[in-house]
């Protein structure tokens, strides 16, 4: 039991303790303003796109302002406060509202910003009443006479969504603010234990593996190929915040573009299929287009194809939703894979070249209009995906598919029928050159294969050449239509380029995309992060030990055993600082943000790794002149 000297001892330090952080707090603030700005730099109302901003209210922010573009394009009203405008100024009211909408819900993304209470209350009372209003609208006019009378209150539902969720996520942090005593942050900032979590794993050491690998089966290979295009959360990997505003904002931009080609299409067909009446006899007649001698008949199989076409277009509208969002799935798969390449130094497991990862004029540019492309290309790349989609479909089915069921208008087998002794030639050229390179011109010879009876195979070669000619017309019709599709499906998609290896440059969307991978990655890499981290955690270190210090001079003296567990993780943390500051010093996607080696040449770096070698190099032309 302490006696009633240590215990007055004991107060007598605390309270000298307490007195010393009050005046050594008044004292840092008096003599180092710069960094009070600095500790305060991440609640400015501006630096909504900074790393330690909350996600969700960001993506929330932006999927508004994607649902007020597709509105503004086809709104006779641009602006809510201008209700009548001529065609000369509806445009240049159009081009006002591009400004006036981010302007308007700028305070909900910078209520966030602050992350403080006042600024959590604002945010909660302007997204309610956003909410309200939006709510209040369209339950009191519904119906527009815009393109279709519900487009406007289908165009809204995503509105909506972003609105609640940020008249729930601004209480919520209001709420864990109160209980807590402190910032509330859902990204990650140097505090947070992502950063040294992610440096663990890197610094782990990797399992091995004693199993033999075996040939995997199809149902291995099928589960692989789905991993490929489904996102998967990891633990120890979050995606940046300018990443996670471009998916939500496809993802709202592909709703609305399938609106809008829904109500731009579908209801004008359903009015030509209720306005056919007798006179469409007539009008076939004169194309010579006889369907039935009756004119009841005609009437009921014409409305029967404009409900075909119809359906052709749903589906093919309904294909073209699909491929996209499948592409977008494989396009954050792709960009994990890549932001982890880069992180670890593998700059050409995403370049084709030598790239210096630091930020620069063109980087900064394609950083700023990465997500706005992003939209772009969805919204494009849907618009032809439907139309080639809905053409093909109309060739299947009117003349495949309808000739094969009803044995009318079979246009395309007579065509077939007439041609049939040339298809049967390149048929039989085909099989018999397989069958003969398989047989007759391939010898296994101790296990390799070979080549023989060669003049047989020259002979060959020479009678089939016209042959292979006419095949050739139809090999290059099928490349003409994979390539076509393969650029139609994949267009949406910045991490790829459609062009080839050599020339990707010259691809503006790939191009932005490896520019925006620069930026990002110089900015918010991990491990640079975690050393900021380490470094702040040291002063608190240092600080503590001096107070300790101080302790023991005023007789609080600590167990041998509290020394030994100091000692040991005084010891860990030298070791982990030491495999930071290799990491630090060897990774080549943080070579250029080294001042000592940004003044390097091009020369000097291999792959983004400083080419220690270089220098002597340079110097041995110098000594064999000499």
């Amino acid at each position: 039991m302490p006696t009633k000297e240590e215990k007055q001892r004991a107060a007598r330090v605390e309270k000298r303790r307490a007195a010393q952080e009050a005046a050594s707090a008044s004292t840092s603030e008096q003599t180092n303003p710069k960094r009070t700005e600095k500790e305060h730099e991440n609640y400015n109302p501006v630096n909504m796109l900074n790393q330690t901003q909350h996600k969700g209210l960001a993506t929330a922010v932006f999927g508004l302002l994607m649902c007020k573009l597709s509105i503004l394009v086809v709104a006779k009203h641009p602006l809510p406060f201008i209700k009548e405008s001529t065609p000369t100024t509806q445009e240049l009211w159009k081009i006002l509202a591009l400004f006036y909408y981010p302007l308007l819900y700028y305070p909900l993304l910078a209520c966030g910003s602050l992350q403080s209470r006042v600024g959590y209350v604002l945010g909660s009372l302007l997204s309610w009443t956003h909410f309200a209003v939006l709510v209040w609208q369209k339950s009191d006019c519904p119906r527009t006479p815009e393109i279709y009378k519900y487009h406007s209150l289908l165009s809204s539902f995503p509105q909506m969504g972003c609105l609640a969720f940020l008249s729930f996520q601004y209480p919520l942090l209001l709420f864990k603010n109160f209980n807590t005593e402190s910032q509330t942050n859902a990204s990650e900032d140097l505090k947070s234990s992502y950063y040294k979590d992610y440096v663990r794993k890197i610094l782990r050491k990797p399992v091995k593996s004693s199993l033999s690998p075996e040939t995997p089966n199809l149902q291995s290979r099928l589960k692989t190929l789905l991993s490929g295009y489904i996102y998967k959360p990891e633990d120890d990997f979050r995606f940046p915040l300018k990443v996670a505003i471009s998916s939500v904002v496809a993802f709202v931009t592909v709703y609305q573009v399938a609106l809008l080609l829904v109500v731009q299409v579908v209801p004008v067909l359903q009015k030509m299929r209720a306005g056919v009446k007798e006179d469409i006899v007539y009008l076939l007649a004169g194309f010579g287009v006889v369907l039935s001698e009756s004119k009841a008949e005609v009437v009921e199989l014409v409305r029967y194809y404009f409900w075909v076409v119809e359906v052709c277009y749903i589906s093919a509208l309904t294909l073209s939703c699909l491929v996209t969002l499948t592409m977008l799935m494989r396009s954050m798969v792709l960009h994990r894979l890549n932001l982890q390449g880069l992180y670890r130094g593998d700059i050409y497991a995403v370049y084709n070249c030598q790239r210096s990862i630091r930020p620069s004029r063109p980087a900064l540019v394609c950083w700023m209009s990465f997500t706005s492309y992003q939209s772009a290309f969805v919204c494009l790349g849907m618009l032809i995906q439907t139309v080639v989609f809905f053409i093909c479909l109309l060739w299947f089915v009117f003349l495949i598919l309808f000739p094969v069921l009803y044995g009318r208008h079979l246009f395309a087998f007579r065509i077939l029928q007439a041609m049939w002794p040339l298809w049967l030639t390149l048929c039989l050229a085909g099989i018999l050159q397989h069958v003969a390179a398989k047989f007759a011109f391939l010898k296994k010879d101790g296990g390799t294969r070979d080549l023989d009876n060669r003049h047989a195979l020259f002979l060959l070669t020479y009678l089939l050449f016209p042959v292979n000619v006419l095949v050739g017309f139809l090999v290059a019709l099928w490349r003409m239509v994979i390539t076509s599709l393969y650029n139609i499906i994949h267009f949406s998609r910045l991490d790829i380029s459609l062009l080839n290896r050599a020339v990707e440059s010259f691809d503006p969307g790939y191009r932005c995309y490896a520019h925006y991978l620069k930026v990002e990655v110089s900015q918010s890499h991990p491990v640079m992060k975690a050393f900021c981290s380490l470094l702040l955690q040291s002063q608190h270190l240092e600080e503590a030990v001096a107070q300790r210090i101080q302790d023991a001079e005023e007789g609080i003296q600590l167990v041998q055993q509290d020394k030994k567990k100091t000692k040991l993780s005084k010891s860990r943390v030298a070791r982990a600082r030491w495999w930071l500051l290799f990491t630090l010093v060897n990774n080549p996607s943080l070579v250029a943000s080294r001042k000592h080696f940004q003044c390097q040449s091009a020369e000097a770096f291999y792959n983004g790794t400083l080419n220690r070698d270089n220098k002597g190099s340079e110097k041995k032309p110098d000594k064999a002149e000499a």
